[in-house]
C-alpha cells in the first residue's frame, strides 16, 4: 500500500488551522469540511459521487482537500460535467485520488515519498519548495477530524 512508507510524511508544514477548524477533531471529515465553508464544491462532489457515508466512516483517512478556488481553476464546465450522473465513475476516481488510507500528519512527510491512494494511483511528496503533493501545494495541514486528517491543497489533483 505505501511505497516508501507514507508514515514518514515528515517535514515542516505550517499548521495554519483557522477558527473554523477549532474543535474539528470531534467531527468527522465531511462535517469538518462542511463547517470550514471553503469546500462547498468538494462537499457537493462527494455527495454526487455517493462517498459521504464512506468519508463519515471509521477510517482513518488522510484527505488532500481542494478548496473551492482549486475547483474554480479547472477549465470551464469541468466541475458541472463531473457532477452529471453519467460521469459518476470519473468523479469517484478523481475524489478517491485525493484520499490515502490511514492518518498521515505533516510530521510524517519526507521528500520523494509516495503513497497509494484509495483510487489506486500514487501521490508523490515534494518538499523542495514548501510542501507539494504531485502539483498541488499544501496550504494548510493537520486539520484533525474524528476519523482522520485533512490537508488543504490549492489544486485539484488529477489521476494520470
Amino acid at each position: 500500500m505505501f511505497r516508501r512508507t507514507f508514515l514518514s510524511f515528515g517535514a515542516a508544514v505550517a499548521l495554519t488551522t483557522t477558527s473554523a477548524f477549532a474543535d474539528a477533531h470531534s467531527k468527522d471529515i465531511v462535517d469538518t469540511a462542511v463547517e470550514a465553508g471553503s469546500f462547498e464544491t468538494l462537499v457537493a462532489a462527494v455527495q454526487a459521487a455517493g462517498l459521504v457515508e464512506t468519508l463519515k466512516g471509521p477510517g482513518p483517512f488522510t484527505v488532500f482537500a481542494p478548496t473551492d478556488e482549486a475547483f474554480a481553476a479547472l477549465p470551464e464546465g469541468t466541475v458541472e460535467g463531473l457532477l452529471e450522473p453519467e460521469n459518476k465513475d470519473q468523479l469517484v476516481s478523481i475524489l478517491t485520488y485525493h484520499v490515502v488510507p490511514g492518518k498521515v500528519m505533516s510530521t510524517d512527510l519526507s521528500d520523494g515519498m509516495t503513497a497509494t491512494t484509495v483510487q489506486g494511483g500514487d501521490l508523490t511528496v515534494d518538499l523542495s519548495d514548501g510542501v507539494k503533493i504531485n502539483d498541488a501545494t499544501v496550504t494548510s495541514a493537520d486539520i484533525e477530524a474524528s476519523n482522520g486528517v485533512i490537508h488543504v491543497v490549492d489544486t485539484v489533483i488529477l489521476p494520470e
